[in-house]
């Protein structure tokens, strides 16, 4: 299937849009703007629906002194949109990442990227983790937020602030987003019962698929109390059909190809005995594989030499690492509830107690046909044993088309099982003591949990296979693969124990698994509020947070990680499924079948159920940070309207800041009394800082309707929890290893906004907005080259390897670098037609756009500690362009609304692999539509439709060549459904 282009799609949105910003200055010149509340015409208008939630929250945008934007739910239990990150795209400058399947699983605002949001839910700061493919970077680290943990029902607004004031606690340099359940004492009613059922549609899954929520609240007469209880439930089966190459490598990465006959034999490394055991000879790449490379196709790769690697054959041609189709399906369940009890006996007094829960299930099957020499080097008969017959390179040295002989061929499957879960309990407390005082506060507990049950990976190999191809020669950013086999006959297949010479015939892993990631939150906090005269007031306050953030996993002995050979009578036909319909769903060459290792069958014919496991006594992974931080905060809000005859009003103040941290982890080394050859030494660190961080932010309205804003604060953000471990990870063969860093400062920045905002009529904004943050300081992995006698480590950790202590080490490490400027600009647009009259005066219009600009400095490499290459780009996760489209119709009876929503292309990861400089992500752009009709007051039908456009999302490997690394198909998902309101 050829990848589709956004750029008629997003020509034809924005004509119309700025069409209609172009005639709006004339339109409200006809019409003048009045004071909605003085219009004796209008008081008496109910607005309901869409419509009535975009009022609701532009008043609470235009009432804030801070930066914030607000979507609210449009009826009871009825959020705008099916996942609340998904939602989040209307608000300006917010661009949304999608996960598997194409959920959208977290947010960028202003070009930072999730673990630099802060995300309270009903006033409390909260995680939440979902894992994921290796693509989108598996599982988070303890801080980032995770919306596709719950469901969208049991919400009933969300804000996002994108400046801060004294009384909002530090630790976002992006925004802080808060969620708010509903409450029984805002409902307009004594009893509602709001109860909505749905069937979901995917055109890849080809299921019907559930999805219900029902609400329930109760006010109880004259006694202030109420009650508010939500359930939601939705289970989804997802396919996601594609191409994925893991990485891009040069062509000598993996020690080159095998030469042509009558060549010099590329020995890649090899001793005589090695070849010899191999089988390599003048005659064969490998035993029984012989050479069959082309001199013209084989020295078209040598010829191939990048500038600044003089002398290093096939360092300029670059190849996939690992061509493979996949398919993945995944079933979901995902179940959420929230219970309030709210007491408001007088006006002067409001208290609640609030619950939540959340239950993520995800059981997500991949499986992959590919070819693994070139990921490869001769020590496991990879890319020296594999023969060149054709190749054809581009300009930049990518891959046009190459046919191979001796390449192995794996079906590959993996099956990851994980359950998310999120709990939460608080007390919510505001009293008004007397005329001038109040005092409020928030005290609660929350609980996220990423249990990792099962991550197993079962592979077959097809061994020394002639005629694989790889075929980008038709434009596509994918290539046609052939593979010389037939991959949809197990027979072509084997699955047995390692020969000898390194030869792999299939096998196993359990990566690491089962694994379990808990942070454990708590908060107190206590609010003053004097209120000295109506144009000046003061607030007070201190806050407690505790964060006890642990990381496990479980390993198992090595008896049970060893491949053994097939049962006697059992073929591999009886323990394998196929996988069918990727020919018909994503075209490119893909084979109408393959065989792939049934898990299930594999499990119960080799008694894999019963696997044993052990823990930090054996060298299994055990780490954990415990965080408390303890703040307090003075600030005055002022509004100098009466003083001065024209609005100013905003606040201004300081906070102060102590941080606490214990970081706790095993380092694995080997021993000859435990059972898996490992143990565990344990370790310890302790880190503390604090900040003052002052704030101010100014509304002035010099004439009616017209708000100007200014922001100013010093921000900081913290690192991840997960790296603040004292932990490592050692290769003593490879001499490579990663070492966490647990005295990490937190990333500071400087920041100042400005903006301007035209409510030229009620329910209208237009406005214009400018930011600018100094970050001081970045936290990036920097790969350096160490002794392993300086790490400070074990010599233990080399037991079993080739490396003794004074042999260098390549080692990754988080470290604050230097950081960079970032500024960027947004605008805004929300339009009701009610300049028109009739039929036309019910449609309107929401659009924004945001383009932001950075210079980050990034140290690529060291030695010693003395940066070796460094290089200046835009921040990770950091689109130069976002943009977003809403077009609705809405009246009495029928609505309807479709939105369009541009990211531009971003960095997901630098460096990358040796040869190129980044990894990144193509420009997306995604299409949604929704429609409801009123059958009558109490019964609605819904229909909804999310990627109409069948956008494909697309990562890459360098900024010049732009390599495919991975691209997906989702397809449309259909909704349908009804709400009953009572």
């Amino acid at each position: 299937m050829p990848v589709r282009s956004a750029f008629a799609r997003r020509s034809s949105a924005l004509a119309i849009a700025s069409t209609l910003l172009v005639a709006l200055p004339a339109m409200a010149q006809e019409q003048p703007v009045a004071d909605q509340a003085a219009d004796p015409a209008t008081a008496d208008i109910v607005v309901t629906g869409f419509r009535a939630s975009l009022n609701s929250a532009l008043g609470m945008k235009r009432n804030e002194a801070a930066a914030v934007d607000s979507i609210v739910a449009e009826d009871i239990g009825k959020f705008p949109d099916s996942n609340l990150a998904e939602s989040m795209q209307r608000v300006p400058g917010i661009a949304l990442a999608r996960g598997d399947g194409g959920e959208g699983r977290n947010i960028s605002v202003r070009g930072l990227g999730a673990g630099f949001t802060r995300v309270r839910i009903n006033g409390m700061e909260g995680t939440a983790q979902t894992g994921s493919s290796d693509i989108y970077g598996a599982g988070n680290n303890g801080r980032s937020f995770d919306f596709n943990v719950f469901p969208t029902e049991i919400f009933s607004a969300l804000s996002v602030r994108k400046t801060t004031s004294a009384d909002i606690e530090e630790g976002s340099l992006g925004a802080t987003v808060d969620l708010s359940a509903p409450k029984p004492m805002d409902q307009k009613e004594d009893f509602v019962l709001a109860a909505t059922a749905r069937g979901v549609y995917n055109e890849l899954s080809k299921k019907v698929d559930p999805r219900a929520s029902l609400l329930i609240s109760k006010k109880f007469g004259d006694s202030g109390f109420g009650i508010l209880g939500s359930v939601a439930y939705q289970k989804r089966h997802l396919r996601e059909v594609g191409y994925s190459a893991v990485d891009i490598l040069s062509a000598n990465a993996n020690g080159g190809f095998c030469s042509p006959l009558g060549a010099p034999i590329n020995t890649a490394g090899q001793n005589a005995t090695q070849l010899a055991a191999r089988g390599v000879t003048a005659a064969n790449c490998s035993t029984n594989n012989p050479r069959t490379s082309t001199a013209a196709a084989y020295q078209a790769i040598q010829d191939l030499r990048r500038d600044d690697l003089p002398g290093t054959p096939g360092s300029g041609a670059f190849l996939p690492r690992l061509p493979r189709y996949l398919n993945s399906q995944q079933n979901q369940e995902r179940i959420g509830g929230s219970l309030t009890l709210q007491f408001q006996p007088d006006d002067a007094t409001d208290i609640s107690v609030d619950f939540l829960y959340s239950r993520f299930e995800v059981t997500r099957r991949d499986n992959y046909i590919a070819a693994i020499s070139f990921a490869r080097n001769a020590s496991n008969l990879g890319q020296p044993m594999t023969s060149v017959r054709d190749i054809e390179f581009d300009d930049n040295g990518s891959l046009l088309y190459g046919l191979f002989n001796g390449v192995d061929v794996r079906s590959e499957g993996l099956v990851d099982h994980f359950v998310s879960t999120f709990k939460q309990a608080n007390v919510n407390f505001k009293r008004q003591l007397n005329d001038s005082l109040e005092v409020s506060g928030i005290v609660g507990f929350n609980q996220s949990v990423w249990d990792g049950k099962k991550r197993l990976q079962t592979f077959m190999d097809a061994i020394d296979t002639n005629g694989f191809s790889i075929d980008f020669r038709d434009g596509g950013s994918t290539p046609k693969l052939g593979f010389g086999v037939d991959v949809s006959n197990p027979n072509s297949f084997n699955y047995a124990p390692t020969l000898s010479n390194g030869t792999v015939l299939g096998g196993f892993s359990f990566q690491g698994k089962p694994s379990k990631n808990t942070t454990d939150n708590m908060t107190a906090e206590t609010n003053l509020k004097w209120t000295v005269s109506d144009a000046f007031s003061i607030r007070a306050g201190a806050q407690y947070r505790r964060s006890n953030f642990l990381s496990t996993f479980l390993r198992p002995y090595n008896a049970d990680t060893v491949v053994r050979a097939l049962p006697a009578g059992t073929t591999l036909a009886a323990i394998t499924t196929t996988i069918n319909g990727v020919d018909k769903l994503w075209g490119n060459g893909a084979p109408s079948s393959w065989a792939a290792i049934d898990p299930d069958k594999w499990a119960s014919t080799f008694g894999f159920d019963d696997v044993r496991y052990c823990g930090v006594e054996c060298g299994a992974g055990r780490s954990r940070v415990v965080e408390e931080v303890s703040s307090g905060y003075l600030m005055a809000n002022f509004d100098l309207e009466e003083a001065l005859g024209f609005s100013i009003r905003g606040d201004a103040g300081v906070r102060y800041v102590k941080t606490d941290m214990v970081g706790s982890g095993y380092i694995n080394i080997a021993s000859a009394s435990s059972p898996t050859g490992l143990a565990g030494q344990y370790k310890a660190v302790r880190n503390s800082y604090d900040d003052w961080l002052p704030s101010a932010n100014i509304v002035i309205e010099p004439i009616d309707n017209l708000l100007v804003r200014f922001s100013g604060a010093k921000v900081l953000s913290r690192p991840e929890l997960g790296v603040l471990t004292p932990t490592v990870t050692i290769n003593p063969t490879t001499r490579v290893g990663s070492i966490s860093n647990p005295l990490l400062s937190p990333i500071r920045a400087n920041t100042f906004d400005a903006a301007i905002e035209w409510y030229f009529r009620p329910g209208s904004l237009l406005s214009a907005a400018f930011f600018y943050k100094d970050i001081k300081s970045y936290i990036q992995n920097v790969n350096s080259q160490i002794n392993f006698n300086e790490l400070g480590l074990p010599d233990a950790l080399l037991i079993g390897g080739t490396a003794v202590a004074t042999d260098p080490f390549t080692i990754s490490q988080p470290f604050n670098t230097p950081g960079g400027k970032l500024k960027g600009i947004e605008i805004n647009a929300q339009i009701p037609f009610t300049f028109f009259d009739g039929f036309l005066s019910n449609f309107g219009l929401l659009a924004n756009y945001t383009h932001v600009t950075s210079k980050i400095n990034y140290i690529l490499a060291s030695a010693g500690g003395v940066p070796t290459v460094t290089t200046t780009a835009d921040l990770v996760g950091l689109s130069p362009n976002t943009a977003s489209a809403t077009l609705y119709y809405e009246d009495d009876k029928f609505s309807i609304r479709t939105t369009g929503n541009f990211r531009d292309q971003f960095i997901r990861g630098i460096p990358a692999s040796p040869g190129s400089d980044l990894q990144g992500n193509a420009k997306t752009f995604y299409m949604d539509a929704s429609a409801s009709y009123n059958v009558t007051d109490r019964l609605k039908v819904i229909l909804e439709a999310t990627n109409l456009t069948d956008e494909q999302n697309r990562l890459y490997i360098d900024s010049t060549r732009q390599d495919t690394l991975f691209e997906t198909r989702i397809g449309r998902t259909f909704t349908f459904g009804v709400t009953y309101r009572m």
